[in-house]
């Protein structure tokens, strides 16, 4: 396995890493590589930051789940 940080140095503490490959081998002896990169993205049309974008979608899904809660409880 081969980790790299944001810096693009080598490291050993997956947690660091920011991309990297794996190379795994099965039972059978057959390999497999896997690549991976985290990319952080700033989404321009989102008028407030990703963390409170989010919040608003949990509460808006809780109210509903509420709403139809006592709708259904009601009948």
């Amino acid at each position: 396995m081969a980790y790299f940080d944001a810096d693009g140095n080598r490291t050993e503490d997956p947690a660091q890493a920011v991309r990297g490959e794996i190379l795994e081998q099965d039972s059978e002896g057959r390999r497999r590589r896997t690549w991976f990169l985290f990319e952080e993205v700033e989404l321009k049309w989102l008028p407030v930051s990703e963390g409170a974008f989010l919040l608003w979608v949990l509460l808006a899904l809780a109210l509903i789940w509420v709403l139809l809660g006592l709708a259904f409880g009601l009948l």
